[in-house]
């Protein structure tokens, strides 16, 4: 036990020691200018999330964001972790650290639940693009749509990968939406950087789009059932993105809203700048009446 203290310590000690020569290169006034916006960022985010009147919580999600403006424009601010703000919204570095993004959700009553977010841009001086939720108008072409100019389908994120396509990097940015009143939507959104700013939807899948059957899809969504859990991952030691097969309980494929996990699992590997679909990840045998299992 006093083993796995003392690890746990040393581990501690060491991401503080990080964090430490992260900051290094913010000067003192700075960091003291970070810490207290910090603490006002704080108690405006409790505000959005828990004000007692909802329909007031959409205001305290715009005062949020432009405090969010007014910290980033310190000098040296994609330095700064935010490690207290980050256990109240979402804040994740791509996987080469060029970027990171802040998001956040908030449900204002009647409404349905509204998404934020913001990349900043990996250099000294302060760059930043605004995403404004699109979601509502692209419920029918979702998985076909490309959303330029600040235009997104808004969602928490919880992984960015990145690959290179084409001769440029795209990144797959792995959300969850669950702003629908009957289901809720696990999204792999592509995204890249041009001159202009981002660009989301790129045709990285290889699956055919049901509205364009000869073009591939430019966004892998995952739609099922508000009241169960979908699982959709990537696997280290499959090399792959994990999800769950989906099926319909009232046998109705047209249904999203009816569709839960069967038990099986699809895939999706990269090779030749796609996302191949890989099906059925694990043998199922189903069983005939009176027939045994085996190993």
């Amino acid at each position: 036990m006093a083993r796995k203290t003392g690890f746990i310590a040393l581990l501690f000690a060491l991401l503080s020691f990080g964090s430490v020569l992260r900051a290094q290169n913010i000067n003192p006034q700075d960091l003291e200018k970070f810490r207290k916006m910090e603490d006002s960022l704080i108690v405006t985010a409790d505000s959005m999330y828990e004000a007692f009147i909802p329909d007031t919580r959409i205001a305290y999600s715009e005062r949020f964001a432009r405090q969010l403006v007014r910290t980033l424009k310190i000098p040296n601010s994609y330095l700064y972790e935010f490690d207290t703000l980050k256990k109240l919204i979402n804040i994740i570095n791509a996987d080469d650290n060029t970027f990171r993004i802040f998001n956040w959700g908030v449900e204002p009553g009647n409404i349905p639940k509204r998404y934020y977010g913001a990349i900043q841009v990996s250099q000294p001086q302060l760059k930043l693009y605004g995403l404004n939720d699109y979601s509502a108008q692209t419920e029918k072409g979702l998985e076909d749509s490309v959303l330029t100019g600040g235009k997104w389908f808004g969602a928490l994120y919880y992984r960015i990968m990145s690959h290179n396509v084409g001769g440029k990097k795209v990144y797959t940015l792995f959300g969850l939406n669950s702003a629908g009143m009957l289901s809720n939507r696990k999204v792999l959104d592509p995204m890249f950087f041009d001159g202009k700013g981002v660009t989301f939807g790129v045709p990285i899948f290889g699956v055919p789009s049901k509205n364009l059957p000869q073009q591939r899809i430019k966004r892998f969504v995952l739609e099922y059932k508000k009241s169960v859990a979908a699982s959709m991952n990537w696997d280290n030691e499959k090399q792959m993105i994990v999800f769950d097969k989906l099926v319909s309980v009232s046998n109705d494929p047209t249904r999203k809203y009816t569709f839960v996990p069967s038990g099986q699992y699809d895939g999706l590997v990269w090779g030749d700048e796609v996302w191949n679909y890989q099906r059925d990840l694990v043998n199922v045998k189903i069983l005939q009446d009176g027939e045994a299992p085996n190993d």
